[in-house]
């Protein structure tokens, strides 16, 4: 029984990055022979177990053989007799088929620490073009380590062309899907991830709505303005520049949707148009509800915002009433920051947002108005609703009068 430290763990030790997560590889041992010494099984498809003190997963070294489509297609074999290089040529990447033995020595057997060096991100072996989450994850690793200059080989960006042409990504589970895609936008650079699916046709596959924003100017009446696309990877850069959620970064990702249905309406309207294409994305990922109510209406009520300064009362305290900015105050804070995200993205990072502050302002207004006096005068009931939204109303507009006269 030989255990090996394998993978990330050791791929970021080289790169000089932290380690976070380590992860075991054991060579020469059976399931059996792992209870017997205390570690906990809890791998569903294959031999997976928990250390009974570190709770760190040590994994059984073991083969794997293409059985059906999609990621869970496999059949796994793990014996006894499986070697460590027989383990790790499964894995998708040289750079995480490294490891080290129990007195720190490397062994490399397909190259990695060469890529690591060379800045490449290429597969190990032509099993790659086996498992379609690898576009996935070569794309969220492209979005790991840009600033540190890697790229994907030339040669594994062709396995990953092969698989996105070969229908394979339909056959990922949207869960799955949606774990590698929300990791990546969490990346440090998100736009990446976004264009290295491009570049090897997944984005029309998994993401075909957003792969038409790449035809579609921001504005009609500039031909020279750039693609809405280029336009939305400008949007996903400042949403990591400024450690934005992911709440925010997938509302950013989606907001210009309207623009492939409707590309020369601007403003409300054509966010309008988005909404459903942005549903279609959500439902298609199965994503959780904050990300996907952010997104709707980002998409929907984004133009608003960027004109806020100059909505009449009753339209911006509709904006308002949109958001349910009284119990739920969080999600217009992240709707303010997803159009701030927008509007640098326009080359204006150096500039303020002043209309972050003036809706801040102007929901602060809203909320400030008591209920408790009008119970007091004897509202109640449908009346009482009415009477409150009036006073909400009235409290927009005079917070408006009073900051266009300070702006005067």
């Amino acid at each position: 029984m030989q255990i090996y430290k394998v993978g990330g763990a050791v791929r970021d030790r080289l790169l000089g990055r932290p380690v976070t997560e380590v992860d075991w590889v054991v060579v020469g041992s059976s399931a059996e022979e792992m209870q017997a010494k205390g570690y906990r099984p809890v791998g569903a498809d294959f031999p997976v177990f928990l250390h009974p003190a570190s709770g760190e997963e040590y994994a059984l070294a073991r083969t794997e053989r293409k059985s059906g489509r999609g990621y869970g297609g496999f059949t796994f074999y793990a014996s006894p007799d499986v070697t460590l290089e027989e383990d790790l040529t499964r894995r998708d990447l040289t750079i995480n088929a490294m490891a080290e033995d129990e007195q720190g020595n490397l062994i490399d057997p397909y190259g990695g620490q060469a890529d690591l060096a060379a800045r490449q991100l290429r597969h190990v072996s032509p099993a790659f073009a086996e498992d379609p989450l690898r576009v996935l994850r070569v794309a969220r690793f492209a979005a790991r380590y840009a600033e540190l200059g890697f790229s994907v080989a030339p040669e594994t960006q062709a396995l990953m062309r092969q698989l996105a042409e070969s229908g394979e990504l339909q056959a990922l589970t949207p869960e799955r899907s949606w774990k590698e895609i929300s990791r990546a936008l969490m990346e440090p650079r998100p736009d990446v991830f976004v264009q290295v699916l491009r570049e090897c046709g997944a984005l029309k596959e998994l993401f075909p709505e957003i792969d038409r924003l790449f035809s579609m100017p921001q504005a009609q009446a500039n031909p020279a303005d750039t693609a809405t696309g280029e336009h939305m990877l400008a949007v996903m850069r400042q949403c990591a520049a400024h450690g934005q959620p992911l709440t925010v970064r997938w509302s950013c990702l989606l907001q210009h949707l309207g623009r492939t249905v409707a590309p020369n309406v601007q403003g409300s309207d054509s966010g309008k148009a988005g909404v459903p294409l942005i549903e279609t994305v959500n439902a298609r990922f199965k994503v959780p509800r904050d990300c996907q109510e952010l997104a709707t209406l980002t998409g929907e009520f984004h133009a608003q915002a960027h004109g806020a300064m100059t909505l009449p009362a009753p339209q911006l305290f509709e904006l308002l009433q949109h958001f349910d900015i009284y119990r739920r105050p969080d999600r217009f804070e992240q709707f303010i920051a997803a159009c701030e995200m927008d509007a640098k993205g326009r080359g204006l990072e150096a500039h303020d947002y002043p209309q972050a502050d003036y809706l801040r302002g102007a929901a602060e207004s809203a909320r400030a108005v008591q209920v408790k006096p009008l119970i007091e005068q004897g509202y109640k009931g449908a009346e009482l609703g009415e009477a409150l939204k009036r006073g909400r109303l009235i409290a927009v507009q005079a917070y408006q009068c009073q900051t266009q006269d300070t702006i005067d």
